[in-house]
């Protein structure tokens, strides 16, 4: 019986790819299961299964007390002294149980616990084994197909290809070879579900490292790929080496390489293209198959006006707008293309604007100068009185006006020692005051003369 259990144990091993250890630890642990429900759950019980013999030991672990108050839990030093010998207080002591006691309950209970352990190491032994090749490509065999989505063979497993992912108008039978991208892992009440996906830029980058040795090598980089599944691919690559040209080793010699690639996509258009660093020799790559005759950009918005002739526009938009709006994925700009009549009618435009601009701009330069000309006239033509005197306070004019001096005329016609004789002003003040009051004449009477 034991024998054919090892038996059973190396199986299930070998054919659902799990480690023999992991079979017996669940074994143990489901006949622990069994003894604690004859048992009940609180007995100490120990439970062995040697990898070498088969044999099972279930051993009941009792505490050595001087006064036994559980029976089922303690045992006398009298009592464990028979065992061993060497037996002392607090220590613990085996006696082993007979696999009979534990009836028919319990060994079905341990044969439904060791089909659930079984199963459970075999999901992570496939969660261990698939989670560390996501990102890969997967080959199996289509197995059939539940609400829209296939069921894919996996050699010891089964992943699933959901309606999301696959490619539109592509259909698969029973029995039918298929290669994928492999998801995601992620645990269901079922186990691990591996999902796959054929919609996935990073399909076409994995095939086409498989069919391009430099990929594969490092030395040319794969920097950017985006897809409309079934219709149409932009890959964008750049070479570490200069010798060698990105898409031609993608492309291979006539087109076998990248013709494996399309193949496996069902006749997918590819556009292979060159990576730059500069944003307009990018945006004007990634417009292939089109010519493109100039692009503008606008680094702050990150937009770019790109312009081509009358005879590459619809090339350069594409069917419904595809090539220019993968493109624009490409590169991560927004992408706006006109041709180049439209180019030069908004050139024209802006010329127009921008000498209107200049027009405007000198003009209300001229009007300004007008106007300040026209102030410095009115400044120099006014009639000046006495309280505009650089130096004259009010007082002071009022001291002025007492002695009849009433005007600027007259108060530069003053002597400087009838003016000196007012209260407040001194020889030194008289004089400068009687100086600004015939500046102050001059101007006036320039202004009359303007």
């Amino acid at each position: 019986m034991n024998r054919e259990l090892l038996s059973v144990i190396d199986q299930i091993g070998r054919e659902k790819g799990i480690e023999s250890q992991k079979i017996i630890k669940a074994v143990e642990s489901a006949l622990l299961t069994a003894a604690k429900k004859r048992y009940g759950a609180n007995e100490n019980i120990q439970v062995r299964l040697d990898s070498q013999t088969g044999e099972i030991e279930v051993i009941s672990l009792k505490k050595i007390v001087e006064a036994v108050t559980n029976p089922r839990a303690e045992v006398s030093l009298e009592e464990a002294k028979k065992v061993d010998e060497s037996a002392e207080l607090g220590d613990e002591i085996g006696s082993l149980l007979e696999m009979e006691d534990f009836g028919r309950i319990a060994a079905q209970t341990a044969k439904q616990v060791i089909f659930q352990r079984v199963r459970e190491a075999e999901w992570e032994s496939v969660h261990r084994e698939y989670s560390v090749r996501q990102g890969e490509i997967i080959s199996g065999m289509i197995l059939g197909q539940e609400r829209r989505n296939y069921i894919v063979e996996l050699g010891k497993t089964e992943a699933i290809l959901p309606y999301q992912e696959q490619v539109p108008r592509e259909s698969y039978r029973r029995g039918d070879r298929i290669r994928a991208h492999l998801l995601e892992v992620k645990p269901s009440a079922k186990g691990p579900q591996i999902v796959l996906s054929r919609t996935h830029p990073n399909f076409v980058a994995k095939l086409f490292e498989m069919e391009v040795p430099e990929i594969a090598e490092g030395v040319v980089i794969i920097k950017g790929v985006v897809r409309e599944p079934g219709d149409r691919t932009k890959i964008a690559v750049f070479s570490k080496d200069s010798a060698v040209d990105p898409v031609g080793a993608c492309v291979g010699v006539r087109g076998s390489r990248v013709q494996a690639v399309v193949r496996e996509l069902k006749g997918e258009k590819i556009d292979i293209v060159t990576w730059s660093d500069d944003p307009r020799t990018f945006i004007g790559e990634a417009l292939s198959p089109a010519v493109i005759e100039k692009v503008g950009i606008n680094e702050a918005e990150k937009s770019a006006l790109v312009v081509v002739s009358d005879q590459q526009l619809s090339l350069a938009i594409g069917k419904k707008g595809q090539n220019v709006r993968l493109a624009a994925k490409l590169t991560d700009w927004k992408i706006d293309i006109i041709n180049q009549g439209e180019y030069e009618k908004e050139r024209a435009k802006e010329r127009e604007q921008e000498i209107a601009a200049a027009i405007s701009h000198e003009q209300k330069i001229q009007a300004d100068a007008q106007i300040v000309e026209e102030q410095r006239q009115a400044a120099e033509k006014r009639e000046y009185t006495l309280s505009d005197v650089p130096g004259l306070g009010e007082n002071m004019v009022e001291a002025l006006k007492e002695q009849g001096i009433d005007s600027v005329q007259k108060l530069a016609e003053t002597n400087e020692a009838a003016l000196s004789d007012l209260p407040m002003i001194g020889m030194k003040t008289a004089a400068k005051i009687i100086e600004e009051a015939r500046d102050l004449l001059k101007m006036e009477k320039k202004g009359e003369g303007a």
